[in-house]
């Protein structure tokens, strides 16, 4: 009896130390899989790019390893989305903290004043786009991080050409277009001296049925497809036949995506081009009509908005990021207005919906001071 006891014990025990070794093995690969993800920082999260932006990289990377950071305070839907940080880009030191104590890999630096408000408020343009670009590239250098900076087709100006490839001639009339030019240099600059893997998307206008425009001169077009839905009209503050590169938000967030990925061996430069379309006021209006019957546009032009637009080009040729690393976008001007008519028509009913609602319970409304 004593040794069909001991057969058992030992039979047993053996099944349990296998057990504790695989879920020791188990926890291994999970901790060394989850090890492998970036941590990486978005500064300027609560921007039109960045607050979609942050999704999508916390739907790959996880939503623990994408740091939310801005100036402005979220809404309660962001805060539970994923973490969120108070970070000033100009003060180096909350910057650096923020890394540090988040160990983070690779930071998105989105927050910049875009070009219509950078023209108002020229100072604060250069402040947070100069002095911001600055801190996030030293920081870079200190901590060996990848960084990935979004520039503008603000860079361009007349003596570019209107069909502009990257070595184009760089004369920008903007404070906008001039803090880039500094963001794209520098950071080349601190790649060839201090090893930064510094990268660089200059974007055309990104048109979104999400998040509401910023203050760009591109934003002329969700107006107008918002417009054209509430009231059949829209006031366009551009001439009809001014022709922008565009390209819509779903192409913008997995251009950038894949690139901030992409093996540093395939970038052949640090500064890309990436452009979906080309279209005027008139175009859009007309291929808008299509869908909606009777929609009418009416020309006011802005002094202001319509000089930044002609000193724009007409397209930016990306053939350098199809080439290198792949980038295709999947957006046409069709595509893109039959996509955003269904979309900002889902928000506007349930707006509608929601407004009937709280209207019938006069319990259910909320009040703020």
């Amino acid at each position: 009896y004593m040794g069909h006891f001991l057969s058992v014990y030992f039979f047993f025990a053996m099944r349990l130390l296998r057990a504790t070794f695989s879920s020791a093995r188990n926890h291994w690969r999970w901790q060394s899989s989850h090890a492998e993800q970036p941590r990486i920082l978005v500064t300027g999260a609560l921007g039109q790019i960045g607050t979609e932006l942050c999704r999508q990289l916390r739907t790959t990377y996880g939503n623990g390893n994408v740091i939310a950071s801005d100036v402005k305070l979220p809404q309660k839907a962001f805060l539970k989305s994923g973490p969120f940080i108070y970070v000033d880009v100009t003060n180096y030191h909350t910057l650096a903290q923020a890394a540090v104590e988040h160990s983070i890999d690779w930071v998105v630096h989105n927050s910049s004043i875009i070009s219509v408000a950078g023209e108002a408020n020229p100072p604060l343009s250069m402040n947070v786009n100069i002095e911001g670009a600055r801190n996030v590239l030293q920081l870079g250098r200190e901590m060996g991080l990848r960084v990935l900076a979004p520039s503008t087709m603000g860079v361009y100006s007349p003596e570019s050409g209107r069909h502009v490839k990257e070595d184009a001639i760089l004369k920008p009339k903007t404070i906008y277009g001039i803090c880039k030019i500094f963001l794209e240099q520098l950071g080349v600059y601190y790649h060839n001296k201090y090893g930064v893997d510094f990268r660089c998307l200059r974007y055309p206008g990104i048109i979104s049925h999400e998040t509401l425009p910023g203050g760009g001169t591109t934003d002329y077009a969700i107006h107008m497809i918002w417009a054209a839905l509430q009231s059949g009209h829209y006031v366009c503050p551009l001439e009809p036949d001014e022709a922008l590169p565009m390209m819509y938000m779903s192409d913008c967030l997995n251009g950038t995506c894949q690139f901030l990925s992409a093996p540093e061996e395939l970038l052949g430069q640090r500064v890309y081009n990436v452009a979906a379309m080309s279209f005027t006021p008139r175009e859009l209006a007309a291929e808008i009509e299509r869908h909606i019957p009777g929609f009418s546009v009416e020309y006011q032009i802005d002094p202001v908005m319509q000089g930044i637009a002609s000193s724009w080009p007409d397209t930016m040729d990306d053939s350098a990021a199809r080439d290198d690393w792949h980038w295709k976008p999947e957006y046409g001007t069709k595509e893109l207005v039959e996509d955003m008519l269904d979309r900002v028509s889902e928000r506007l009913e349930r707006s509608h919906e929601e407004l009937s609602s709280t209207r019938k319970d006069p319990m259910n409304q909320s009040y703020s001071v």
